[in-house]
């Protein structure tokens, strides 16, 4: 075998090398990018549930200002 030949080689091995632990790398960023797509989304879901338990409060409150005669008579 060459020097030139050998000099190929060696530089595909690194290459090989380089590119492996990029598939390690981007395999973990998957990882990471998944984690944080399933915590926005539960996030979100959250959010809803909060929104739609805080419009059920005002509603009640509503209810008992008028029951009470409390409410602003100009709405």
């Amino acid at each position: 075998m060459t020097d030139v030949e050998s000099l190929v080689l060696e530089h595909l091995r690194a290459i090989c090398t380089t590119q492996g632990e990029h598939g390690d790398h981007l395999n973990r960023i998957e990882l990471r990018l998944s984690a944080i797509e399933q915590t926005l989304g539960g996030r979100y879901s959250l959010s809803g549930s909060d929104r739609e338990l805080l419009n059920a409060v005002i509603r009640r409150v509503e209810r008992i200002e008028r029951r009470l005669d409390l409410a602003d008579q100009s709405t």
